[in-house]
């Protein structure tokens, strides 16, 4: 039998700590690193091996794997003084799951293709509980027979039934940041609607559940209030990161030349959120910054 492939995971953070153990569990050899000592001992946690110098770990890679907060660290760590993509081999694939910039990346993947890398991007939909249990939702981007080599890993780490090919390189991404801007656009509209309603009297979770039968309804109205109503802005993910991500779509709006008004004032009620409670974890502390401005709260007990 041949043997496994050698998996380098870059980015031990909320989502690559699971990713990690996932591997492991599925009998993959894993080396990691990350720019934190620290997670020396998360990866030991995982049963993974630590290779401190990044270059070093792509060098060894089959399949090298990033994880990382945003498109900065990512070049960073692929193009950057000891950048991990000179020192990958002809032959062998990165695969990057970060939420990522199309444009920003676009150089980096076209010089490893041109040296014979393979590419793909996997940004993850799904949040940290799912990311434990392997079945995220994974938006892959280039080459169809590229990912036809890595779907069986890629279905250690989401659904089989929910990894999608897209399109070519870009379009992974692309999509990532699509859905994250309808979400925040629909966290948005959703809190506005709702302190509408509060401050004309009517009842929070009779509101709630009139929307949710309606014409208005939507996956956050039937999945993400319940947080909302209990205090919880959904601290998984940096209100900086949600902000950069509507910056990224914004000038891609602008460089295509497509209207993109409304969801410009989304990204700009996340521009003042982070002006008032800087770069704290909350994807929803939008919704709190228009709380603060309307004097109420969204509070409501369960049903």
């Amino acid at each position: 039998m041949p043997e496994t492939p050698l998996v380098g995971l870059v980015g031990l953070g909320r989502m690559g700590v699971l990713i990690c153990a996932n591997l492991v569990r599925a009998g993959y050899r894993v080396q990691v690193g990350d720019k934190r000592t620290e997670a020396a001992a998360l990866a030991a946690r995982c049963g993974a091996h630590w290779v401190p110098q990044a270059s070093q770990l792509a060098a060894r890679a089959d399949v090298l794997i990033t994880v990382l907060p945003g498109p900065d660290e990512v070049r960073e760590a692929m193009a950057g003084p000891g950048g991990m993509a000179g020192a990958l081999r002809p032959g062998a694939t990165w695969i990057d799951m970060t939420s990522n910039s199309p444009a920003a990346m676009t150089g980096i993947q076209q010089r490893l293709l041109a040296r014979g890398v393979q590419v793909l991007e996997a940004p993850i939909g799904g949040g940290v509980e799912a990311a434990g249990q392997g079945n995220v939702q994974l938006l892959v981007g280039g080459d169809a027979e590229v990912l036809a080599r890595q779907r069986e890993l890629l279905e250690v780490l989401g659904d089989p039934c929910r990894i999608v090919h897209v399109g070519g390189h870009g379009a992974g991404y692309t999509a990532k940041l699509i859905i994250n801007l309808l979400w925040f656009g629909q966290a948005v509209a959703t809190a506005e609607a709702l302190l509408l309603g509060q401050a004309s009297g009517l009842d929070l979770g009779v509101l709630r559940e009139t929307l949710a039968g309606s014409a208005a309804d939507s996956a956050f109205i039937r999945r993400d209030l319940d947080a909302l109503f209990a205090g919880d802005y959904l601290r998984s993910f940096g209100l900086d990161r949600c902000y950069q991500e509507l910056q990224i779509m914004t000038e891609r709006a602008r460089d295509l030349g497509v209207p993109f008004q409304l969801s410009e004032t989304v990204a700009d009620i996340y521009r003042r959120a982070v002006r008032r409670y800087g770069g704290t974890d909350g994807e929803l502390l939008g919704v709190a910054l228009l709380e603060e401005q309307a004097g109420l709260r969204l509070r409501h007990a369960s049903a």
